[in-house]
């Protein structure tokens, strides 16, 4: 069985079928933003821990440490993804919500950077780092956690901007 050539599809594979960094050398330098967001769903159990806005374990402030995990994320992203570009980031943030009639954290992550790739995957890396860390640092109040969605819902400043439907 040969080689299915698809690199008219995708970006980051060359001629030769092989995977490629795209050369981002000829495009233009504008500050580019994102905005992704993760769902992490827990129960009752664990939300019986929230006290103004925070779920404290033993192992510390869960929604503070999982803002501190996903900034590092998202600042080390190109080492997590082989293909990614090095971006200087010059802004991150996060907010985090919990619902608690759903019991469901809301976690999104917006990024900033002046340069001539995006950052969608930084936002997509930090708001997922973020929502792992809430797993681990509320699985030994119960393993019944769900990390039901990551996705991406803005992004401005290159060749096309997208605006999430949700």
């Amino acid at each position: 069985m040969g080689f299915i050539n698809i690199n008219f599809m995708l970006t980051h594979i060359n001629s030769e079928n092989q995977p490629e960094m795209i050369d981002v050398s000829a495009k233009a330098i504008t500050q580019r933003k994102a905005r992704a967001q993760s769902i992490v769903v827990l129960n009752e159990a664990i939300f019986q821990h929230l006290k103004e806005g925070e779920i404290n374990s033993k192992k510390g402030p869960v929604f503070q440490t999982a803002i501190l995990a996903g900034t590092m994320a998202v600042k080390e992203t190109s080492k997590l993804i082989p293909l990614c570009h090095q971006i200087p980031i010059e802004n991150c943030k996060f907010t985090i919500q919990a619902d608690e009639k759903n019991f469901r954290v809301n976690i999104k992550c917006s990024v900033t950077a002046t340069h001539k790739t995006g950052v969608e995957m930084e936002a997509l890396t930090g708001a997922s780092l973020a929502a792992l860390t809430v797993y681990d640092m509320c699985k030994a109040l119960s393993h019944d956690i769900r990390i039901e969605s990551t996705c991406l819902l803005e992004k401005t400043g290159g060749k096309e901007d997208f605006q999430s439907l949700k």
